[in-house]
């Protein structure tokens, strides 16, 4: 049987089933779909691949899905380091968003930002940021996946003036993207101390008719949380209850300041957590308690927050800090182990994002949303257990190859959708502009 492609690789992680590696397999992809994973000598003898890859020191895996960042935040990589969140935000974003936000600067970020998530193996993002229709676009025209973010805020930008404005501009968006497989949408009310219980309610029966998810910023800090009971007499997840929105289309981020009950009410309404560990740190916002949450049942995906508060959106660091600071809350070294971190990397996130039927795992019928890392280097030798080289030593430089639905974005490292030279020149560009403020 003749197919576009099969990769044959030292090692497979399908992360479905789990604890589950097969070694000298191949993955067989046809018509953007994964139509079998077998040994490699019996795929060779079933199948005659168009394209096929040869990769011998590699292990394949899932691509890594970003469940929360703000892509076109890039170009503010660095501009305001070493501030607390509301500083950072009120004093130096705000501020050059102000005067910088628009569709260009929308695009040429996002462009930088899916290079780099390309670069170390993301193959789908959840996004929330102003002009999503510009973001939409050159999710579309470079091939990779993403859940688009509705953005709502009370406040006006370039983008809207109103909650009313941002909602009917999202679901003008959402209808232009209704038949995409690729980009697809939630809502995105940005916090709930930026949303007032008006539009939050208009949200949530949108969102009930409509079937999308809501991503939103919650208990990020212990400001927040002692700002919403001086001003509305609970914490925000109690006010974000008695409005409707703790159930399973809530994807609720950072949560780094959570009770007990808190907790077991999330697990009890099946909403889905997206943890923020670097950009937590940065920020010194606090340590969100995920052993606890994970252990409750809770669904928890992973996130690398904008790259103007990490500074890079790159998951394989994500994912060794989530386990390395997970252990320490817990006061538990057994805590959130290598494969239940690549989970919350890849399946659970397809999972948060009303997305596991395409995508998560290398399972048949999927989407063809792979990755393929070099194991062969010094920094990964000897080699015991891939999936805990992937977490523990591994880096986003030993990423070699990208395909999203099959196609082929990263080959051998060099993106195959982004001139790298010409974006570096708009990059350049932009820094100038940008550092004069």
């Amino acid at each position: 049987m003749i197919v576009d492609t099969l990769i044959h690789a030292r090692w497979i992680i399908p992360v479905e089933p789990e604890f589950v590696t097969y070694e000298h397999h191949t993955l067989v992809i046809n018509e953007g779909k994964i139509i079998d994973l077998l040994p490699t000598p019996e795929a060779k003898r079933k199948y005659t691949g168009t394209n096929t890859e040869q990769l011998e020191t590699h292990a394949l895996l899932p691509g890594l899905i970003n469940c929360h960042t703000h892509a076109a935040m890039t170009l503010f990589r660095g501009i305001a380091d070493d501030l607390p969140l509301m500083d950072w935000l009120q004093n130096h974003i705000w501020p050059l968003e102000q005067k910088w936000l628009s569709p260009d600067f929308v695009r040429d970020s996002t462009e930088l930002a899916i290079a780099e998530m390309l670069l170390s193996g993301t193959t789908c993002f959840n996004d929330m940021y102003f002009f999503p229709d510009v973001t939409a676009e050159q999710v579309l025209h470079h091939g990779i996946r993403a859940k688009i973010g509705l953005i709502v805020i009370d406040f006006p930008s370039a983008w809207a003036q109103n909650s009313i404005e941002y909602i009917t501009k999202g679901l003008a968006l959402k209808k232009q993207l209704q038949h995409s497989s690729l980009c697809t949408t939630a809502f995105a009310p940005h916090a709930p101390y930026t949303v007032s219980d008006a539009a939050f309610q208009n949200i949530k029966m949108l969102a009930s008719e409509l079937n999308v998810p809501i991503h939103i910023h919650v208990h990020e800090t212990a400001e927040e949380v002692e700002q919403s009971l001086a001003q509305f007499g609970q914490r925000p997840l109690q006010r974000l209850h008695d409005l409707g929105f703790i159930n399973p289309s809530l994807i609720a981020v950072h949560m780094t300041q959570l009770t007990d009950e808190e907790i077991q009410l999330l697990a009890n309404k099946g909403s889905h957590i997206v943890h923020c560990p670097e950009s937590n740190l940065k920020l010194a916002s606090g340590f969100s308690p995920i052993a606890k949450c994970l252990n409750a049942g809770i669904n928890v995906a992973l996130g690398t927050d904008g790259a103007a508060s990490n500074n890079d959106l790159d998951m394989f660091g994500e994912m060794r800090t989530a386990a390395l600071l997970g252990k320490a809350v817990a006061g538990d070294a057994s805590a959130i182990p290598a494969m239940t971190v690549l989970r919350m990397a890849t399946i659970n996130g397809a999972k948060a994002l009303g997305l596991e039927d395409y995508c998560g795992s290398l399972s048949i019928g999927k989407e063809a949303d792979v990755v393929s890392i070099d194991l062969s280097a010094l920094e990964t030798q000897p080699l015991y257990c891939p999936v805990s080289h992937i977490v523990y030593a591994a880096n986003r430089q030993q990423v070699t190859d990208v395909w999203v639905a099959g196609k082929h974005l990263l080959k051998k490292r060099q993106l195959t959708t982004i001139n790298t030279e010409q974006l570096n020149v708009k990059i350049a560009l932009w820094q100038e502009r940008l550092k004069r403020i």
